[in-house]
């Protein structure tokens, strides 16, 4: 659901798959992205929450820790 007081650019938002390097092995990746919160799943078995601040950077913020380059490759993959 969107909050109608947030001002977060929501046009991306929804539903992306693809695949990410992990670990040494290419996995299926799903992400969830609602406004400034990307809840990221690879392979079934690793869960993370990622938010956008409002300096653009991407930060982890609970969940399974991802490696900085993956952080930065779902950032590139989403927001473009």
């Amino acid at each position: 659901m969107i909050d109608e007081k947030d001002t977060t650019p929501a046009d991306k938002d929804g539903k992306y798959e693809f695949m990410i390097h992990y670990s040494g092995r290419e996995l299926p990746c799903t992400v969830l992205k609602e406004q400034d919160k990307f809840i990221v799943y690879i392979e079934d078995n690793i869960t993370s929450e990622l938010t956008l601040g409002p300096d653009g950077t991407l930060m982890q913020t609970g969940g399974t820790d991802l490696a900085d380059s993956a952080v930065e490759f779902i950032k590139k993959r989403i927001l473009g």
